[in-house]
Formats: structure tokens, sequence, C-alpha cells
């Protein structure tokens, strides 16, 4: 089943949202595609996809400094986090 380019982009300002509300807290992919209610390796792709356009940033090192083995966490970027306060 094929996504429409709208749908695509509604799941991914719903995903910046969630983003925006769950700061300073940074949820792994799991934890955002349960609150979604959406298949893992898809919003994970639309997560990468976020990443390339420079909307969200990757975490992949914990509070320790040690990398995480194949999970990774998520955080809007600086800018992107200014925009959404300045909206608010």
């Amino acid at each position: 089943m094929r996504l429409s380019k709208d749908k695509r982009d509604k799941i991914a300002e719903q995903i910046l949202l969630f983003l925006y509300h769950s700061f300073p807290k940074e949820p792994f992919t799991a934890e955002i595609a349960r609150e979604i209610v959406r298949d893992e390796e898809f919003i994970k792709k639309i997560l990468l996809e976020l990443k390339d356009k420079n909307l969200i940033i990757s975490v992949r090192k914990n509070k320790n400094g040690e990398p995480f083995s194949r999970r990774l966490k998520w955080r809007l970027s600086s800018q992107v986090y200014d925009i959404y306060k300045s909206k608010q």
C-alpha cells in the first residue's frame, strides 16, 4: 500500500509535533512509532527523511557518552524548536 505525499507529510508533521511536546526527552524510534500508531520501519524511513532535511537530529550516544548499539533517539533541531516555540 502506497501513501500519497500529502499523507506522508501529515505523518511527518505529527512526528515533529510529538518531538516538540516531548522536549527535552529524546524518544527512541519505537516510542515515536507507538505514539503515532504506525510501523516502526515506516516511521524510521520518515525520520531519516526529516534528518536529511535538517529538521531533526539523531542522538547516537547515551548520557554517559557510550554509543547505542542498534537504537536511535531523536530530537528537533534547535532551529525547528525555536520556530515551533514562537508559534505557540
